[in-house]
């Protein structure tokens, strides 16, 4: 019973970090975009402004996530690194209809958003 209890504990720490990432990523998507409307950012600019977004977001999600966590930080941070990604593909896709991203963008998207939230399940 105990042991269930602290999985669900797990589980729920995990959907807050979740929600964490994402609140996170809608600021710095504000941020963004306020400065692709005032200045003329080119498109190198925003496709880095975007992989800082997944770093920083996924980042955050894994260090909250391996913060109250405490033990095998760096697993959970991958999970949270890895749950942020394919939120983010499903939204994505729901949204485009189509696919989301090239194949090898979706893996290079998918190795930044897991080892950057496994570098914040680690650092926590």
């Amino acid at each position: 019973m105990e042991k269930t209890i602290r999985q669900n504990t797990k589980i729920f720490t995990l959907l807050k970090g979740l929600l964490f990432s994402y609140i996170v990523t809608a600021f710095i998507i504000l941020i963004l975009s306020f400065l692709m409307l005032k200045l003329d950012l080119s498109s190198a600019v925003i496709s880095g402004g975007i992989n800082f977004i997944y770093i920083v977001s996924a980042f955050i999600g894994g260090f909250f996530v391996g913060k109250k966590v405490g033990q095998r930080k760096f697993l959970w941070g991958f999970v949270s690194g890895v749950m942020y990604f394919v939120v983010i593909m499903l939204v994505s896709l729901l949204v485009n209809r189509t696919s989301a991203l090239p194949l090898g963008s979706m893996a290079t998207v998918f190795i930044i958003c897991s080892l950057s939230g496994m570098l914040g399940g680690m650092i926590s």
